[in-house]
C-alpha cells in the first residue's frame, strides 16, 4: 500500500525495526487517531463516528477527508489517501514506519520491545533524536538569556517592549559568543556530532565544527505539535558580520518554504476564530499575540507561498462552497516601501488558491506592527487588522495610485494596469463590483471599465505583469499543476495501471446504493450486523460484482469479527484492485444520529439485502410451481415446503430487526 508516495511494510514482526508486531499493533490500538489528525486538520463531525475535514494531501476547496476514531484510519474520497496513524505521519513528517510506532509509543509512554534480543529501546529514532537535540538547544538558549553575556539580548527585547515574561512565553533565548558553547553542552548530553550537525545547531569546519548560532537572540521554530525543529537567529553585536537574520538550514525535519514561526502558538485560534495574520518578522509575530490578535504568523527567510497554503488551509477550513460568512480570511501585513510592496505581489499571486477572503493590512507611517505596538500600543496593532482591506481592493488601488488621475492620459494608464487584477477575479459578482468601484474611483464610464477587463481576460497574461507572477522571481507560480499530489513523479510513466475498483464506479442507482450500503455496514459495524446475519448474507447476490467480492471477504473472515485487526485481514483477502474499495466502504458516514441508531440501521439494511435475495428465491419458486405439472405431486410438494421455508425465514429476519 502506498501513501504520500511512501510504499508501507506489511503489519508484521519482520518490519519497522524488529519491532515487536504485539507493541505496534497495541500503540495502533491505544492512539486516538483523530487526535494526531487533528494537530493538522480541522475535523468536523460527518455523522456517527465519523469526522472529515479538508485532506492534507491534495489541494481542496470542499472536505472529502474522512477520520474514523473506532477503526483507526482516515480515507480521502477525492486522491484516494488511505491509511492509520502510523501512515500519516509518515506522509505528513516524512518519518519511516518506525518512526512513526516509536513517536506515538512516546507520546502515550509505552515502551517498545525489538525482536533481536536487544530489549527496551529509548532513543527512539533519529527525527526524535534531532527534534531532542533542537529541544536541549533551546532550553539552553534560554537559560543563557539571564547571563551577563546576555545584556544586548535583553536590551534588544526590552526596547522592543517585550519583558521576562513574554520572553518566556515565546521561548526567546540568547546564543553566547562561543564556538563551541552549543556543542559541548549537547555533546554531554550523550547527543552525537553527527546528530548536532544533522540538527543545523553546528556547522562542520575544515578542522573542527562549530557553533552556527553566536551572539545572537534566538527564537525557537516549532512545528504544528509545538517540537522545536528549527531557530531564527537576530544579530546584535557589532563585530558580527553575518546577516541580519540567520535561520536554520535545511535539515531533515526543517524545511523553510513549509514553516511558519508561531503556528504552534496560533492554530487551535485560527482553527477557532478561522482568521490567520501573515506578518513579516519574529517580533511582529510577539508584538500581535501580545495585542491579543493570536492568530499572528510569519514565515521564516522565505516568501509565503504555497506550502504555506497547505499548512494553513485545513485550519482555516478553505472549502469551496461554503457561504461567505463562513469563509475564512487571511490578514496580509505588508511594509508601505518597495519590499513590502513585493511582497504583497507574490501573496496576490497566491491569492486565488484560497477560497477564504483574503485582505491587506498597512500600518500607517511605515511601521511594522512591532513598532506600531512600541509607538502607539496594543490598540494600535487591533485598529490595524480590524481596518483591514479586501487584497483586490488594495492591487487595484495600487496600480491606480501610479498614475495622475487628473489628466486623461493618467487615467487610460491607470484603467490599462488594473483590468488585469479585475480580470484574475473568478467570482463574476465580485468582478462586476470591482469594475464600478474602479470607473468610479477612475471618474470614467463603467463600460470602458467593462471593455477593458473583457479585453484582459481574452488575452494571455503578460510576463512581466507581476498580479501573478509575483514578479521576477516567479515567486506565484510554485507548485502550480500540483493538485494530484503525486501527478509526474514518472516512475513507471507510461505503463498501465490495473483499474482500481471504487464507490464512484459503482451504478447510480436504488439497488446498487443499498447493495453499497448494506456492504458498508458489514465492513464498519459487523458486531452490530451480528454473525448469523452475516452468514445469511454470503448467499446473497449482487447486480454490482465488486460488491460482492468484499462481501466474499466479510464471509471469510467471519471468525475474526470484534478483532482489531478485522479491516487489515478483509484487506488482505481481497484482489489489489478492491483494496481502495474496501478503504472507502470501511471510512464513509453511515447516515446514523447516535449509536443506538447506528445498530438498528447498520442491521436494518443488511436484513434488507438478505431478504430482496429471499423474495427473488420465493418469486423464482412460484414461478417453478406454476410451470409444474399438476400431476406431478412431489415435485410440486417440495417447492411449496421451499416456499413456506423461505417465509419462516422472512418472518423471523422481521421479528429480528424488530427486536433489536
Amino acid at each position: 500500500m502506498a501513501v504520500g508516495g511512501v510504499s508501507l511494510p506489511n503489519y508484521d514482526g519482520r518490519v519497522a525495526g524488529l519491532i515487536a508486531r504485539n507493541d505496534i499493533d497495541e500503540v495502533r490500538a491505544r492512539v486516538n487517531i483523530a487526535d494526531v489528525v487533528g494537530d493538522y486538520v480541522t475535523l468536523k463531525s460527518a455523522g456517527v463516528g465519523s469526522l472529515k475535514g479538508l485532506c492534507p494531501f491534495h489541494d481542496e476547496r470542499t472536505p472529502s477527508f474522512h477520520v474514523r476514531p473506532q477503526v483507526g484510519r482516515y480515507h480521502c474520497f477525492g486522491c484516494g489517501e488511505d491509511g492509520d496513524v502510523f501512515s500519516f505521519l509518515m506522509s505528513q513528517d516524512h518519518t519511516t514506519f518506525q518512526e512513526a510506532v516509536e513517536r506515538m509509543a512516546a507520546k502515550i509512554g509505552f515502551t517498545l520491545h525489538y525482536e533481536e534480543g536487544d530489549g527496551p529501546r529509548t532513543d527512539y529514532n533519529a527525527r526524535a533524536r534531532l527534534i531532542a537535540a533542537n529541544e536541549a538547544a533551546q532550553a539552553f538558549f534560554t537559560a543563557q538569556l539571564t547571563t551577563a553575556g546576555a545584556e544586548p539580548a535583553r536590551r534588544f527585547l526590552g526596547e522592543r517592549g517585550f519583558d521576562p515574561a513574554a520572553a518566556q512565553h515565546f521561548g526567546v533565548g540568547f546564543a553566547p559568543k562561543s564556538f563551541d558553547a552549543l556543542n559541548d553542552h549537547l555533546r554531554g548530553l550523550r547527543f552525537s556530532i553527527d546528530e548536532i550537525v544533522a540538527a543545523g545547531l553546528v556547522s562542520q569546519g575544515d578542522r573542527s565544527p562549530y557553533d552556527r548560532f553566536r551572539g545572537r537572540l534566538m527564537w525557537p521554530i516549532r512545528d504544528v505539535t509545538g517540537a522545536t525543529i528549527g531557530f531564527g537567529a537576530r544579530r546584535l553585536l557589532e563585530d558580527d558580520k553575518g546577516p541580519k537574520y540567520l535561520n536554520t538550514p535545511e535539515t531533515p525535519i526543517y524545511h523553510k518554504s513549509q514553516v511558519l514561526y508561531g503556528i504552534d502558538l496560533a492554530r487551535r485560534e485560527i482553527a477557532k476564530g478561522k482568521q490567520v495574520v501573515i506578518v513579516e518578522g519574529y517580533t511582529d509575530v510577539m508584538a500581535c499575540h501580545l495585542a491579543g490578535i493570536t492568530t499572528a504568523v510569519a514565515t521564516c527567510g522565505t516568501s509565503f507561498g504555497v506550502d504555506h497554503i497547505k499548512v494553513l488551509r485545513p485550519m482555516l477550513g478553505d472549502s469551496a462552497g461554503q457561504h461567505v460568512s463562513q469563509l475564512g480570511q487571511i490578514v496580509f501585513t505588508f511594509d508601505p516601501d518597495e519590499a513590502g510592496q513585493r511582497a504583497a505581489s507574490r501573496a496576490f499571486a497566491e491569492e486565488q488558491r484560497f477560497a477564504s477572503q483574503t485582505y491587506v493590512s498597512v500600518a500607517p507611517d511605515g511601521l511594522d506592527p512591532c513598532d506600531l505596538r512600541l509607538s502607539r500600543g496594543d490598540d494600535a496593532i487591533r485598529r490595524l487588522i480590524d481596518n483591514r482591506r479586501p487584497m483586490f481592493e488594495f492591487m487595484i488601488r495600487r496600480r491606480l495610485d501610479g498614475h495622475d488621475l487628473d489628466t486623461v492620459e493618467g487615467r487610460v494608464a491607470g484603467l490599462r494596469e488594473s483590468a488585469p487584477v479585475i480580470a484574475e477575479i473568478r467570482d463574476r459578482a465580485l468582478a462586476d463590483g470591482y469594475i464600478r468601484n474602479t470607473a468610479g474611483w477612475l471618474g470614467t464610464d463603467i463600460d470602458d471599465v467593462r471593455r477593458a477587463v473583457a479585453s484582459a481576460r481574452r488575452r494571455p497574461s503578460d510576463a512581466g505583469n507581476d498580479a501573478r507572477s509575483g514578479g521576477p522571481s516567479g515567486g506565484g507560480q510554485a507548485g502550480h499543476g500540483g493538485q494530484g499530489g503525486h501527478a509526474g513523479q514518472g516512475d513507471g510513466a507510461g505503463v498501465p495501471e490495473e483499474p482500481q475498483a471504487s464507490l464512484r464506479s459503482l451504478p447510480d442507482d436504488p439497488i446498487a446504493r443499498m447493495e453499497r450500503d448494506a456492504v458498508m455496514a458489514m465492513v464498519q459495524q459487523p458486531q452490530s450486523v451480528g454473525v448469523p446475519l452475516l452468514g445469511l448474507a454470503a448467499t446473497a447476490t449482487f447486480s454490482a460484482r465488486m460488491l460482492a467480492v468484499v462481501r466474499d471477504a466479510v464471509v471469510a473472515n467471519i471468525d475474526a469479527v470484534g478483532d482489531r485487526a478485522w479491516l487489515d485481514k478483509l484487506l488482505a483477502d481481497v484482489p489489489a484492485p478492491f483494496r481502495s474499495l474496501v478503504q472507502e466502504l470501511a471510512l464513509a458516514p453511515i447516515p446514523a444520529r447516535s449509536d443506538e441508531d447506528l445498530a438498528i440501521y447498520c442491521r436494518g439494511i443488511v436484513v434488507a439485502l438478505v431478504e430482496r435475495d429471499l423474495l427473488a428465491q420465493k418469486a423464482s419458486l412460484l414461478g417453478q410451481l406454476q410451470r409444474t405439472d399438476p400431476s406431478d405431486q412431489e415435485r410440486r410438494a417440495d417447492v411449496q415446503r421451499r416456499l413456506v421455508d423461505l417465509d419462516g425465514q422472512r418472518m423471523r429476519l422481521r421479528a429480528d430487526i424488530s427486536s433489536a
